[in-house]
């Protein structure tokens, strides 16, 4: 990040403090605006947006927390992230800051060192949302343009759409293949139970077959940093990273939107969203539990973190086959769908004959 592109706001009446942090930041080679008034300082940032914006509480003419509810309120500077810079140090205050916009809060007197430190940290985060956002539109436009294009062919809009997410990653290609055919697998077996028999439909397997390509298509709108990134992610960097599943639901839910009756796509939408729910209500996006969780979710579930454990990373080895059973039928009633995991039983050994086809599969294209 070039400290030298971003531009910083200042708002507090007390001159002292203005020329404090005006001096430390454009040390550091940020572009500073300082102001003592809040209503002088909305008028310049509605004209002007900075990247970041320290403001103060108590000023005369109009308070911090106003002045933060008005930049919320316009388009224009609803985005900019907010650090409250205070002498009020009480809980009430620091929360009424949160509500109102703020991103941060740093009480007075305040260490030249955690206010540059904060500073980055809040650019740098505002960056990857704004980099999140363009990858999002651009991902949106792209699926238009390939949907428009062949509109009349089922399949060649699956390959299509499976190509965006896995031309970042290497790796997608054959796990695209693995997790399809592990689907029909588990769909094929559980239609055979009554409990099952008139949900799982040969319509069903047809579409969770050609939808589970789609479960991951939202990764296309992860910053590479983060996609790519070679070790565990920080705290941060797995929020972003969770974003995939709406991000991938909301673009096939306006494919959808053109394309109302086509089915796979509605599949393609709760598998995409879906599919990192547990069965204990512990996962993401929504927290859903038990058969709350859409069925083909479920199934893609365990499918997916089968061939995750099992697949070879740059940061990680494989898990054998053997130990990869262990960890599902111990988060049997916890992360699984019980009866899926005991079709996955049944069927174990045509996963790992699967796993073994596909291992060295090249990407779809």
């Amino acid at each position: 990040m070039s400290d030298q592109t971003f531009k910083v706001m200042i708002v507090d009446d007390i001159a002292a403090n203005l020329e404090v942090l005006e001096d430390l930041l454009s040390s550091k080679g940020y572009q500073v605006s300082a102001f003592p008034r809040g209503d002088l300082a909305l008028s310049f940032a509605f004209q002007n947006p900075p990247d970041l914006i320290f403001l103060d509480i108590m000023m005369p003419f109009m308070d911090g927390f106003e002045v933060c509810r008005q930049l919320k309120q316009d388009a224009r500077t609803q985005d900019i992230p907010v650090i409250f810079i205070s002498a009020l140090d009480d809980s009430e205050n620091k929360v009424k800051a949160f509500t109102h916009g703020g991103v941060d809060y740093i009480s007075k007197p305040f260490q030249e060192a955690e206010v540059y430190a904060r500073l980055q940290t809040h650019l740098k985060l505002s960056q990857n949302q704004k980099l999140l956002e363009a990858y999002a539109h651009d991902l949106e436009s792209i699926v238009q343009e390939k949907v428009q294009e062949i509109s009349d062919s089922q399949m060649a809009t699956l390959i299509a759409l499976s190509n965006l997410a896995e031309f970042r990653d290497e790796t997608t290609g054959s796990h695209i293949e693995r997790t399809r055919d592990y689907c029909k697998l588990l769909a094929q077996y559980l239609s055979q139970d009554k409990d099952y028999h008139n949900q799982i439909t040969p319509a069903f397997i047809h579409d969770i077959y050609l939808a589970a390509p789609l479960h991951d298509i939202g990764k296309v709108g992860i910053p590479d940093s983060i996609l790519l990134k070679p070790g565990k992610l920080m705290p941060q960097e797995y929020e972003i990273m969770k974003t995939h599943v709406n991000i991938g639901a909301e673009t096939l839910e306006h494919v959808l939107s053109q394309y109302p009756k086509n089915t796979f796509i509605n599949m393609g939408v709760l598998i995409t969203k879906y599919h990192h729910e547990r069965w204990d209500g512990n996962g993401y996006p929504s927290k859903l539990k038990g058969e709350e969780i859409p069925l083909a979710a479920r199934i893609m579930a365990l499918a997916d973190v089968y061939d995750a454990l099992r697949s070879r990373r740059p940061y990680k080895v494989g898990v054998t086959h053997e130990e990869t059973m262990n960890i599902i039928i111990h988060d049997s009633g916890k992360a699984f769908d019980p009866k899926i995991v005991q079709a996955f039983i049944a069927l174990e050994k045509e996963f790992e004959l699967i796993f073994e086809r596909h291992a060295q599969s090249k990407p779809l294209i």
